[in-house]
């Protein structure tokens, strides 16, 4: 019952957003165009990211936009966000399997649980319409999709599958290197292998567009505006576009906090830490990049925790979703979001959690004598 009232909240979400919908998919489809024509385009195929930096979208990503463009742009796009959509219900069902499977054993009551799915899921899935609909990020869909599989592939203690989709995830979307960590959540002797698939897929995704055209590097260098309302404000950037050091940041604190989450024993909140990065150092403050915190929200809640209410997906729905269209000042906006930053990162690291386990096939630490 959980999942029919999930599915009929996503398909009213779609009917209202669609209207006006598909702010972004030109980008999508433009890349799908160029990357399908090949050689045939002198900006097309493996030249893509030297002639159009903008297109900050992995190649995975343009791969699957150009299956939509052999119809009309408007069918196309409606076409893709049905589709896009669709995979939030199916995120949805991944997180509560992952969760089931994780607590497998501890005597779980799983009709808690499915609650806990159906609250999260309602604060959810408002988000992932917003990025699937209303954006038409096929690349943010994708990189969070990949990246829910992989936490199912860690639950079951899969090297294999876990490097492979965090490479997809990658591939998809370069901010998803933020996820990587959750490699370290796998057995000490399974580390090397996941880290061998996930870095030979991203190798062979990446590696051609950077020896062909030498040039794409170019799009690592792409800056867009410093918002007023960004958190990177209250942090002391003032730059009027995104400083040269920035998105190294982003990577680097991302990297950092999930390492230290597995390092603490809360794996499952590396995707919010991860996302956590990224909003407090992202120059823009577009709202389809709430649909990363939600998913962070959504695996800690269901996974990192054992309480009814998910509190954190709500949480994070209201403080940097809600506030938009309530808050109108720009500054309060963006210390907001810094705050949501600060006290959800120290929560999953500091605070004490009860009942926590390793994923499944990871050894827990012998006693001390």
């Amino acid at each position: 019952m959980h999942l029919v009232l999930l599915a009929a909240w996503t398909v009213l979400w779609f009917a209202l957003v669609l209207p006006h919908g598909g702010f972004s998919w030109h980008y999508l489809r433009t890349g799908g165009e160029l990357l399908y024509a090949g050689s045939g385009r002198p900006d097309g195929g493996l030249n893509l990211y030297a002639h159009h930096p903008e297109l900050q979208m992995g190649p995975v990503s343009f791969l699957a936009a150009g299956l939509f463009n052999p119809f009309p742009e408007p069918v196309g796009q409606v076409l893709a966000a049905g589709v896009m959509s669709l995979l939030g219900p199916v995120i949805l069902v991944v997180a509560g399997r992952s969760a089931a499977w994780h607590f497998l054993g501890t005597g779980t009551n799983h009709r808690r649980l499915r609650q806990r799915v159906l609250i999260a899921g309602l604060a959810f899935i408002p988000m992932w319409i917003e990025v699937a609909v209303r954006f038409g990020h096929l690349d943010d869909v994708l990189a969070l999709f990949f990246t829910a599989l992989a936490v199912r592939a860690v639950t079951r203690g899969n090297a294999v599958a876990t490097g492979v989709l965090l490479a997809l995830a990658v591939d998809s979307k370069p901010t998803a290197l933020a996820f990587l960590p959750l490699l370290l959540a796998l057995l000490r002797e399974r580390w090397l292998r996941a880290g061998l698939w996930c870095a030979a897929l991203v190798a062979l995704a990446w590696l051609p567009f950077l020896l062909a055209a030498p040039h794409s590097f170019a799009a690592a260098g792409f800056t867009i505006p410093n918002q007023p309302a960004s958190a990177l404000r209250w942090l002391g950037v003032d730059d009027p576009r995104t400083p040269p050091w920035d998105r190294a940041a982003q990577a680097a604190a991302g990297l950092v906090l999930g390492c230290a989450a597995v390092w603490r024993g809360r794996w499952p909140a590396v995707v919010l830490l991860g996302a956590d990065a990224r909003i407090a150092l992202d120059p823009s403050v577009y709202t389809y990049y709430t649909a990363s915190v939600l998913l962070g929200t959504l695996l800690w809640d269901v996974i990192g925790q054992r309480s009814l209410v998910p509190w954190w997906s709500w949480i994070g729905l209201i403080t940097l979703y809600g506030t938009v269209f309530v808050v109108p000042d720009d500054a309060t906006r963006g210390l907001i979001r810094l705050g949501f930053v600060v006290v959800s990162t120290a929560y999953v690291l500091c605070r004490p959690v009860r009942g926590r386990r390793r994923p499944r096939g990871v050894r827990e630490p012998a006693p001390v004598p």
